[in-house]
């Protein structure tokens, strides 16, 4: 599967989650991205093993998070062109203090 084919399932599983359809059919789209089967040397050792699945699910991964990105770009974009208020940047931040606080809360003093 290509990068850009990758993208586009992230892309697709995006479309699928904000358009309320079932979450299977997103969590299976993001599943297809993953190998089925890894090429691990005959004799390999443990960390050798865990070196050679990991460099093979590197790239897929890689260009999901790639497909993530672009679509949150160009959604950010296309609502703060608008002229909206708050902007994207002031809606992340609100995120991530309401999780960091959520953090807080779950650890306690």
């Amino acid at each position: 599967m290509t990068e850009n084919e990758i993208k586009l399932k992230a892309i697709a599983a995006l479309t699928a989650l904000r358009s309320d359809v079932d979450e299977r059919i997103a969590s299976d789209l993001l599943g297809e991205v993953i190998p089925e089967q890894f090429e691990v040397r005959t004799g390999a050792t443990a960390e050798e093993a865990g070196f050679a699945v990991l460099a093979q699910l590197s790239e897929p991964l890689s260009a999901l998070v790639n497909g993530f990105i672009l679509a949150f770009e160009t959604v950010a974009d296309a609502y703060d062109g608008t002229g909206a208020e708050p902007r994207t940047e002031v809606i992340l931040q609100e995120l991530a203090l309401r999780l960091a606080g959520d953090d807080f809360q779950e650890d306690g003093p």
